[in-house]
Formats: C-alpha cells, sequence, structure tokens
C-alpha cells in the first residue's frame, strides 16, 4: 500500500498499529452483550412534534428503549446530507443524549452524502474528482475531524465502524471491489487511522469492519481472508442480516460459527430486522408470520443464535431502524400511530431483575 505510505508518516502508522494491538490484548471478549438499535431517525421524528407510546403514554425514545434492556445506540453519519439529517451536529446532539443516559455508542461512518451500502457507494460531493491518495488522505483528515469534534462534544464513540456494508468497497470506484482491493485496503486504513488520530492515546474505541453477509459463508470468507491479507487489524466483526436477502437461520447459525472458529473475533449482527406487516414474503412463504407476534419471534430466535456463538464471540445485536416517524417502515417497532410493537419485549427477560 505504498500510496498510503506516502500520505500517513511511518510514525503515526507504528502509533495506529501499536494502539491496536493494545485494544486487541487489553480485550478479552468479556464486554456486556451489546442490545442495540440504529435510532438515527429517533431525534428527527421527534423534533418534528412525534411521540412513541407505551401503554398509551408518550415516552422520550431513549427512555423507552432503555427501560427495555437496550445498552447501545448506532448513529450513522453522512458526510454533508442534502436531504436526511444525519450531519456531524445532528449526530453529535443525539449521541449526547444517549451517553448521558449511559447508552454506549457506536459511530456508523458512511464516507458519503447519502445512503451507503452493497448497491451504491457514492463519493461525498467535496471529494470529487480527486485522485487516489487524495482521497486517502480525505478520509484520513476526515475521520480524524469527526473524532476530535465528538471529542470536545464529550461524546467520543464505543466503536466506530470504517463504512458500512463495505461487501462491495466504498468510494466508488476508487474502491469498488473486486477490481481494486489495494485501493479499498488504503481507505480503510486510512479511516483507522484517522479515528486513532483524533482520539486520545487511552482512549481508543473499538474498531468495525461490517459487510451485509450473515447468511453467507463463502462471501464472508472471500471478503474477511482478503482484506487480512493486507495485515489491517481491527476488533469487531459487523454484519447485516436480513432473511429474505440473507439467507434461513441455519445459513446464520453456520456462518456465525465459522467466522468465530476461523478469525476468532467478536462478531455483532449490527443490522437485523423483520417486518410487522406484509412485506417482503408476500409471493413466497415467510420463515415467520409478518406480523408484529412474527416479528417478534424472529429477533427472539436470532438473538439466540448470537448467544450460542461459539467460544462466547458473539457479542451483540442492533436492530435497523425502529424508530422512524409514523411507522413509515414495517420494520418499526412502532405502527403509524407510535403505538409500540411487542418485540420491543424481547430483552426484558434477560435484563430485568
Amino acid at each position: 500500500m505504498k500510496s498510503l505510505e506516502k500520505i500517513v508518516f511511518s510514525k503515526l502508522r507504528f502509533a495506529a498499529i501499536m494502539a491496536a494491538g493494545l485494544i486487541l490484548s487489553a480485550s478479552s471478549y468479556s464486554q456486556e452483550y451489546a442490545i442495540g438499535a440504529d435510532l438515527s431517525f429517533l431525534k428527527s421524528a421527534e423534533d418534528r412534534g412525534f411521540g412513541f407510546r407505551e401503554n398509551d403514554s408518550i415516552k422520550p425514545g431513549l427512555q423507552l428503549f432503555k427501560d427495555h434492556g437496550y445498552n447501545w445506540i448506532r448513529l450513522r453519519l453522512f458526510h454533508t446530507p442534502k436531504e436526511l439529517p444525519n450531519n456531524l451536529e445532528y449526530t453529535i446532539a443525539l449521541a449526547k443524549k444517549a451517553k448521558d443516559m449511559g447508552y454506549k455508542f457506536l459511530l456508523d461512518f458512511h464516507y458519503s452524502d447519502t445512503w451507503a451500502d452493497p448497491g451504491k457507494q457514492y463519493i461525498p460531493a467535496a471529494w470529487q474528482n480527486m485522485t487516489h491518495q487524495q482521497l486517502v488522505k480525505a478520509v484520513f483528515d476526515y475521520s480524524a475531524a469527526t473524532m476530535k469534534a465528538m471529542k470536545e462534544a464529550h461524546v467520543l464513540p464505543d466503536m466506530v465502524q470504517i463504512g458500512n456494508e463495505v461487501i462491495h468497497g466504498m468510494l466508488w470506484p476508487d474502491g469498488k471491489l473486486p477490481g481494486n482491493w489495494d485501493n479499498f485496503a488504503d481507505l480503510i486504513l486510512a479511516g483507522i487511522n484517522g479515528v486513532y488520530e483524533g482520539c486520545d492515546p487511552l482512549y481508543v474505541p473499538k474498531i468495525m469492519i461490517h459487510i451485509d453477509q450473515g447468511g453467507n459463508m463463502v462471501n464472508t470468507k472471500y471478503f474477511f481472508d482478503k482484506l487480512l491479507s493486507y495485515g489491517i487489524k481491527f476488533d469487531y466483526i459487523g454484519q447485516s442480516y436480513y432473511p429474505w436477502w440473507h439467507g434461513t437461520l441455519l445459513d446464520l447459525r453456520n456462518n456465525m460459527i465459522f467466522m468465530a472458529k476461523t478469525y476468532k473475533k467478536p462478531i455483532i449482527l449490527v443490522e437485523v430486522a423483520y417486518c410487522a406487516s406484509p412485506t417482503e414474503y408476500r409471493k413466497k412463504p415467510a420463515p415467520f408470520p409478518e406480523s408484529p407476534e412474527g416479528q417478534r419471534q424472529f429477533l427472539e430466535d436470532v438473538n439466540n443464535i448470537v448467544l450460542n456463538t461459539p467460544d462466547n464471540l458473539g457479542v451483540g445485536i442492533f436492530w435497523w431502524e425502529p424508530a422512524t416517524m409514523g411507522g413509515r417502515s414495517s420494520r418499526d417497532f412502532f405502527d403509524e400511530h407510535g403505538n409500540v410493537l411487542p418485540v420491543i419485549t424481547v430483552f426484558d427477560k434477560w435484563t430485568r431483575k
């Protein structure tokens, strides 16, 4: 990765690698189980007057989730969004509320002005027409500046994703896979180094690499074998699992076993969801009814798979995205009037004394 070495001084790279090593050696993966939700739209809904309800009473959304055992919040960050609210100022404000309530915080860098996922990884408008070396420097500088801003606001994340669902790379076309693995590795390492640069030496977030292959062992193996061949150090494997895209529960179970035994890293299903009304299974049999009760049973069964991952390396599960305005998605935890659905109770038996 010569292009990165020209941009990031060897001293910084050495410090970053040492920091990663200290993080890994200090962690026995005995952290508390992460019961999480991506609540990136929650503040936007409440700011516009939408109320989330339980037992006919409006509750602050963060409090409602906390009352049911949730201990992590995941927030996406867009570079310069034009329509969606998830810029740095918005993200810091919501993270601050969550941290003040005792939540841990996972930051999801999209490195885009809009959604980044397996089907699209748009370069931010501010970075258009950059060379590869310039993009690497932009990723490093932006990641560092974001961490510094969060440090100043006292909301440093506990964990950071370098990219979102990056099975096909990031910052296309420069880092698109499978054709540009060297470029992609440069960009990932620049993001990791930027996170380290922007934090205090004694407080460095865990680093997650997130793909969307929860039930696909072949694609998971290809991606992580190739990424690790570049010597890149990271702490957590993140996976998305939506059954209509990513396989059966048995596929998920087999892949969790494979990842734990092969990579010996903690694994979080950082995006899971199921629909509470007929949506994805109108023309084929569903593994669970697309109903409020089927949604609850789905989360219970997926959580049990994570909990039974070998060597206790299944360490958490996050729902995407349960708290939008007016039940816009059938994956929400709330109906169109803001009334909470049975799925909110899944972790009660695990967290209540």
